[in-house]
């Protein structure tokens, strides 16, 4: 029998609001299986994003060929790709329609760590192969590929969120998400597990400077 911590986390765990799932996420597996062996991780940071009420969201003006998966069911992978170079991986959450989900931004990885040096050969310790939403994508060997993917579908699936431990939540911080300007910039959206050396640096949104 499978122990409590590598059950997969249920389809209903994701189809509630955005803001009580980003905070439960931290201390969750992150499985992802690849051809060499399984990358596994221990979640530490995440964002919250709440749709179309968020001006923050990819989905605040609405269903476009891009974030479509958001519009879906709970418990499914949305990937995109930013600044030309980067992918970012998010699980979607709340009831279909509503197009919210949680930015997985950093994590511990605990089994397959030379398979993430691999991909991420700069990181000078094992506690920055997934420091930031774009390091834990390259690690984990994440790309668009993998989006509209099974995150509940168990261990053995290309992506998998298991139970784990659950953080207590005298240990969980909250603020601001990192980048975020405009009216979404002061939510207390992002959460992080309290002195974790995994979680990534805050920033501040910084305009884009028009050429002259």
């Amino acid at each position: 029998m499978e122990s409590p911590d590598r059950m997969p986390l249920s389809r209903d765990f994701f189809d509630r609001p955005v803001l009580e799932v980003a905070p439960d996420l931290l201390g969750r597996t992150l499985v992802r299986g690849t051809d060499d062996g399984p990358i596994e991780l221990r979640l530490t940071e995440v964002e919250a994003y709440a749709g179309e009420i968020d001006p923050g969201s990819h989905a605040f003006r609405g269903r476009t060929a891009r974030n479509g998966v958001m519009f879906g069911p709970p418990g499914h992978a949305y990937v995109y790709f930013t600044y030309g170079m980067w992918h970012c991986l998010n699980v979607v959450c709340g009831p279909e329609g509503m197009a919210s989900g949680v930015l997985l931004r950093a994590g511990e990885i605990q089994v397959g760590a030379e398979l993430a040096h691999k991909r991420r050969f700069s990181a000078r310790h094992h506690r920055e192969l997934a420091k930031g939403p774009a390091r834990l994508a390259t690690a984990l060997d994440v790309d668009r590929a993998l989006n509209g993917t099974d995150m509940c579908a168990g261990p053995d699936a290309p992506l998998a969120l298991l139970a784990g431990t659950p953080v207590p939540a005298d240990q969980v911080r909250s603020g601001p998400r990192t980048g975020v300007g405009g009216d979404g910039a002061a939510h207390p959206w992002r959460f992080w597990v309290a002195g974790d050396p995994s979680v990534s640096p805050y920033r501040a949104h910084a305009p884009r400077r028009r050429r002259t």
